[in-house]
């Protein structure tokens, strides 16, 4: 499905729609407490499996020799948290929305001269899930001016239209409804500070792009391709709105 084609006939004229939530909350604020325990805690939180994985792997030397800490020192030392909180960032070189695991992959490829992982493998999400653990506290800073701006509107009205059998949109949940309860769950604001995050209902991680497919399955809808235009205009959409609230990776989430 192209977001030009369909977005004239999916969005209904005149449709009124709730703002979005204010003040933002983090999913933190709308899981059990015993929940916000796990998570808080390293030991109990199987999230911090997922951060070790990408440690070995950030550190590991491929066949070309040049690790990830080659450029970016043992244990991602040279990286900066403010730069990790902007993603996903426009890059001009590489055409467009850029999103963390994107950038890995590149990395991957153009520095190691390694193959690109997978989209969703257990390599790829252990990496991101390490890097964005390193901005852990950091609050979320995506760009939303200048090339952003337009594109950023474009997820604003992919997050508005409705998906599926069951005729549903991201607003009708997220910003209608969040607080109130559906299959025993409060619904939160669907925000993206704490991805890749564990889920404790498919007990695997997930970072923002996948469980947006998730979702969609959910209202019985076909998702996006892993590097559809939709995937980056929408996931950068939604992390926009989690500006300001902190990086809780690996959070827990239902």
């Amino acid at each position: 499905m192209k977001y030009y084609l369909a977005l004239s006939l999916l969005i209904t004229a005149g449709m009124a729609w709730a703002d979005a939530p204010s003040p933002a909350k983090s999913g933190y604020e709308f899981v059990k407490e015993e929940t916000r325990a796990m998570q808080d805690d390293e030991f109990q939180n199987p999230g911090f499996i997922a951060v070790e994985e990408g440690r070995g792997l950030f550190n590991s030397q491929p066949a070309s020799g040049k690790s990830c800490g080659s450029c970016h020192g043992d244990d991602g030392a040279k990286l900066e948290a403010k730069n990790l909180a902007r993603y996903p960032i426009y890059d001009k070189e590489l055409g467009g929305i850029v999103r963390l695991d994107d950038r890995i992959n590149v990395c991957r490829e153009k520095q190691s001269g390694e193959k690109p992982f997978p989209a969703y493998s257990k390599e790829l999400l252990a990496l991101e899930t390490f890097v964005r653990h390193l901005a852990i506290g950091e609050p979320v800073n995506v760009q939303t001016d200048g090339e952003m701006a337009d594109l950023l509107k474009k997820g604003e009205d992919l997050y508005k239209i409705r998906f599926g059998l069951i005729d549903m949109s991201c607003a009708h949940c997220h910003d209608s409804y969040p607080g109130q309860f559906i299959r025993g769950q409060k619904i939160s604001q669907g925000q993206g500070n704490g991805f890749p995050a564990y889920r404790l209902d498919t007990g695997e991680m997930a970072n923002l792009d996948l469980r947006i497919k998730q979702c969609l399955v959910l209202m019985r809808a076909e998702p996006f391709a892993p590097d559809a235009e939709e995937s980056k205009l929408l996931g950068a959409y939604i992390m926009s709105r989690s500006n300001g609230l902190k990086i809780e990776t690996p959070a827990l989430r239902y």
